[in-house]
Formats: structure tokens, sequence, C-alpha cells
């Protein structure tokens, strides 16, 4: 239980921290909350528990698929904010078209054999 609650408390202190920064400086937040450090952890996290590589790299390239569809909400985020929606409303239009991003990919990899 003690090792679960330290895993929670360093991820959101990381979370925090780039919020934080974020604040201060939008480049360097976004420079920091780009790095894959929430991937990183869990591969520490699931190596010290299992030391099983061959997770990690299941993991890993399961990531890899993933990511491509997130980017959708980097790109449209920005583009609604710009055209004068409001903050919540082009959150959840981005949301929404990133959740479709993430189905679309499922679906396009599964017709390749490719399963996550």
């Amino acid at each position: 239980m003690l090792y679960t609650a330290l895993k929670v408390l360093i991820t959101a202190v990381l979370v925090v921290a780039i919020s934080e920064i974020g604040k201060r400086s939008s480049a360097f937040g976004a420079l920091i909350a780009s790095l894959p450090l929430t991937s990183l952890l869990a591969f520490f996290w699931i190596y010290g528990e299992t030391g099983d590589t061959a997770k990690i790299a299941a993991l890993s390239q399961s990531i890899f698929w993933y990511v491509l569809p997130s980017l959708v909400l980097f790109i449209a985020l920005p583009i609604l904010l710009h055209n004068g929606l409001g903050f919540w409303a082009s959150l959840a239009v981005s949301s929404a078209l990133t959740f479709a991003a993430y189905l679309a990919m499922i679906w396009i990899l599964g017709r390749f054999g490719v399963a996550l």
C-alpha cells in the first residue's frame, strides 16, 4: 500500500510541476509536458514490480500507436480557440475528435492485424 501511495505521490507531483511551469512559460511547459514522462514512470513502475521486459515492450508499442491519434487534440484545440469558440466548447469538441481518432486508429490497426 505504501508503494502505491508513493507512486501516486510522485506522479501527482510531476503533473502539478508541469502545470506550474506551464503557467510561467508556455514554451518550456510544453517542452516538459511533451516528454514521455508518464510513460517512463509506467515503465519504471512495471519493471520494478515485475521485471518483465516483454510487458514494457508491449506497452511501449501500444503507446506509440495511441500517440498518433492523440495529436488530433493538439491540432484541433488551438484551431477552435483561435476561431473564437470558448475554452470548454473547444475542449469538448477537440476531445470528441480525439476519441473518434482513437476509434479510427484501433479499427485501422485491426484491419492490418495489429492488436493493442
